[in-house]
């Protein structure tokens, strides 16, 4: 970098999105600042006096003069030496500012497709003149100062176009957006950082801008490359300096922007290198964990969330080794509290979780030893405890979780499950516990070595683990009657109208007390009663006690099966065992 471009070097402006996380800002902001100066320019502060080593002329008799006062003042002329008493500046300056305020008391310009003309006109004119003076005076960088600094305020006047989305489609088909894509490639690093966070600022979720002015924006910039200018970005700006630093973090908003949409967001992975690069910030070795690292780790996480194909794409790049490599040392140790670190762990977390959920997933964390790690922690851990049962969970569940169960069941799973369910828990534990138990009695083989350890688990010590899962059933039905009853009430006395608007209402409330644990205690159940006799006949015994039958069981697996999405592989797999289940009882 020359030293030319290091007079442009400014506090990155912190993003306008509150709820994502924001750069830290710097401790003067250029703002606060800017204001600061004109009050004093504009003669509404205290004038700035001559310091003591200003030293008067010879001819000027000071200790004789005691009527040199504040009327002298007013006859030395600007031009001789107002730098003094006319409050620092000069005619040009002077006269910017008039101009200044003349604007302002014209009151705001209408934002129309007139001034989005002009703004375009001025933008695209300043961008040639930057290339001309660029070519023209190549080795010295003085003589094209000026028309950079132009450039970088005109790149920051299309900030105004977020407050006015409606015109996002004309300003593309003006090709000014193909413009200020290719400013990303601009040999001033600067002018390229300015232009990442004015497209960060176009594309935030708070601009009030609909999906179709959206994606007419970000499919134009796109189309004109905007993918690769980002990732070359990102790899050409170097994090030793603060400058840097905060062009990769606001690189790494746009990239968040773009992953809101899954279209988009499968576009970005698809076409770029962007998930091996996240792996690889996220790989770099630091104390404390800086933002960036941290960020790189949470936009890692969202765009796994949002589709399987990415999912699918950092699982080929060998996501989950990595990802259990750096979750590793948090096996025994906690990250720090409220800091960076703590966010880190939790992203990465769930970023692995997301690629459990996928069949190659599952193969991946058996075969890195994943299994193990979980088991470690929930013997050893503190934080990682929770998060390590709830990706066994996920792992464990679908049609191909039977990989995981088995793998949990040979590493001596079983007594460390079983032992911390029959501890008194809170319920998000429960619910994984539960979770894991179900798929075990769903995916284990027949008759093989692992689901036998499995039922016998809940044979032994008198059926101890079903009376256990008896009580807790117990518990959910009288939770989830008194909901049914509340909704039946509401229900009875709304029109058909407001039915069919309440309905996600109803259900939602019906899934808070707990619905969800109440079908899966009884999907655990039937396993049970349907492969062995003594559990059916305990299970009766227990039911009977709250005036309850197998049949009350069955009413639950029936329900299921009504609201079951039959279109995918999951839904009809899952039918299939319920119909089973069904039929035992």
């Amino acid at each position: 970098m020359s030293a030319f471009e290091s007079l442009f070097k400014k506090p990155a402006i912190p993003p306008s999105n509150t709820k994502k996380r924001k750069l830290e800002p710097p401790i003067e902001s250029p703002n606060d600042r800017y204001k600061a100066n004109r009050v004093e320019l504009n003669g509404k502060g205290k004038a700035r006096n001559a310091a003591v080593e200003d030293a008067p002329d010879d001819d000027v008799d000071m200790d004789g003069n005691e009527n040199f006062t504040a009327e002298a003042d007013e006859d030395i002329e600007d031009e001789e030496g107002g730098r003094f008493f006319g409050g620092g500046i000069t005619q040009r300056e002077k006269e910017i500012l008039d101009f200044m305020e003349d604007e302002d008391d014209q009151g705001p310009e209408k934002i129309d497709l007139h001034y989005l003309r002009k703004l375009a006109l001025n933008f695209e004119k300043k961008i040639t003149k930057n290339a001309e003076m660029r070519a023209k005076f190549e080795d010295d960088p003085s003589k094209f100062m000026e028309s950079e600094a132009e450039l970088d305020v005109e790149i920051k006047n299309l900030a105004i176009l977020a407050e006015h989305p409606e015109l996002y489609e004309e300003f593309a088909n003006m090709g000014c957006l193909g413009s200020l894509v290719g400013l990303l490639s601009h040999e001033n690093t600067d002018i390229a950082i300015a232009v990442v966070q004015i497209i960060g600022e176009l594309t935030d979720d708070e601009v009030e801008a609909d999906p179709e002015q959206w994606n007419v924006l970000v499919n134009t910039m796109i189309d004109a490359q905007l993918l690769d200018m980002l990732t070359q970005n990102l790899e050409r700006l170097k994090e030793d300096n603060d400058e840097d630093r905060n062009g990769i973090y606001h690189t790494l908003s746009v990239f968040e922007n773009l992953a809101s949409q899954q279209a988009v967001s499968e576009r970005v992975v698809k076409e770029t290198k962007i998930l091996g690069w996240l792996l690889e910030r996220i790989k770099v070795k630091e104390s404390p964990v800086s933002q960036n690292k941290q960020y790189a780790a949470e936009i890692l996480s969202i765009f796994v969330q949002s589709s399987a194909e990415n999912r699918k794409r950092l699982i080929e790049i060998d996501g989950v080794d990595v990802l259990l490599q750096l979750l590793s040392p948090y096996r025994k140790r906690d990250p720090a509290k409220g800091g960076e670190e703590e966010e880190l762990f939790e992203n990465m977390f769930d970023a692995l979780i997301c690629l459990a959920d996928e069949k190659e997933g599952k193969e991946k964390l058996v075969e890195a030893e994943g299994v193990e790690l979980c088991l470690i922690m929930l013997r050893e851990g503190k934080m990682s405890k929770g998060r390590a049962l709830r990706l066994v969970d996920h792992a464990c569940s679908g049609l191909y979780g039977g990989v995981v169960c088995e793998q949990l069941v040979e590493a001596q799973g079983l007594k460390t499950l079983f032992g911390s369910f029959m501890k008194k828990q809170d319920s998000q534990v429960t619910e994984h516990l539960l979770g894991i138990f179900a798929s075990l009695l769903r995916n284990l083989p027949a008759d093989s070595a692992p689901r036998i350890r499995t039922l016998a688990k809940f044979v032994e010590k008198d059926y101890e683990k079903l009376v256990k899962i008896m009580s807790l059933r117990d518990d959910y039905s009288r939770r989830v009657s008194a909901a049914d009853k509340e909704v039946a009430a509401e229900r009875q006395q709304a029109t058909e109208e407001e039915i069919e608007e309440r309905e996600d209402e109803w259900d939602l409330r019906r899934l808070d007390s707990g619905l969800f644990c109440f079908q899966i205690l009884d999907q655990i159940v039937s396993w049970l009663v349907a492969e062995d006799d003594g559990a059916r006949k305990r299970a009766a015994e227990l039911l009977g006690k709250s005036k309850k039958s197998l049949e009350d069981v069955k009413a639950t697996l029936v329900e299921q099966l009504d609201g079951l999405d039959e279109s995918t592989e999951e839904g009809r797999g899952t039918k299939e065992m319920l119909t089973a289940l069904a039929s035992c009882l």
